[in-house]
């Protein structure tokens, strides 16, 4: 059986901030190394077999924790980073709005196509989907874990259980360092064996942008 942990990385100043980050690069902050550490000692337990990651440094920067308590180089993949949020990174939520009412009430309302040329939900499944799937068979048979975005994580996930974009909007938002844990025995193909596993931390969830 082939297993799968799809990882947000940790805090950065941008998620505390309620600010949209896309692909922008923002690195992790304080909270956001600290998270990394500590649900890299409760990853590292599970003995991964390789360790995949989006090229956005909050992401590398996440499985570098990792990689130090295993010894694993991290891989790179460009397809795992997260959503391209096009006019509306930088911003905050409240700015995006104020600023373009009719695209944020369609993004609310889980719309595949926003406008302002942000990514459909559809284009981003199938990219991460795919990076998923080759970070998959680095190690068929064994654990592989993946450093993403929460986003790119919710939606790459979803696209590889083939979920309608109705029952992906019932999936709540993956806190920052928090997994989904995937299955696939080859016969039955990808199931979800767990989702928002972590370090417990009090805090609201920032949005997974």
């Amino acid at each position: 059986m082939t297993r799968l942990i799809v990882w947000r990385h940790g805090n950065t100043d941008w998620n505390a901030g309620g600010r949209v980050q896309g692909q922008t690069d923002v690195p992790l902050n304080d909270v956001g190394r600290k998270q990394a550490v500590e649900a890299a000692a409760l990853l590292a337990v599970l003995r991964p077999d390789a360790i995949v990651a989006s090229d956005l440094r909050r992401a590398a920067d996440t499985a570098a924790a990792l990689a130090a308590r295993t010894g694993h180089t991290v891989s790179y993949d460009e397809r795992l980073r997260e959503r391209y949020f096009g006019a509306w990174q930088g911003l905050t939520t409240a700015e995006v709005a104020a600023q373009r009412p009719a695209e944020f009430a369609r993004w609310k309302a889980g719309n595949d196509v926003v406008g302002g040329d942000v990514e459909t939900l559809d284009d981003l499944g199938k990219r991460v989907a795919d990076g998923l799937q080759d970070a998959a068979r680095l190690v068929p048979g064994g654990l592989v874990v993946v450093a993403t975005h929460g986003a790119a994580a919710r939606q790459g996930v979803a696209h590889l259980l083939g979920w309608p974009l109705e029952q992906v909007r019932t999936l709540r938002a993956l806190q920052n360092c928090h997994w989904v844990e995937l299955t696939s025995d080859g016969e039955r193909g990808w199931q979800l064996a767990g989702y928002n596993v972590g370090v417990f931390i009090d805090r609201p969830v920032p949005p997974a942008v």
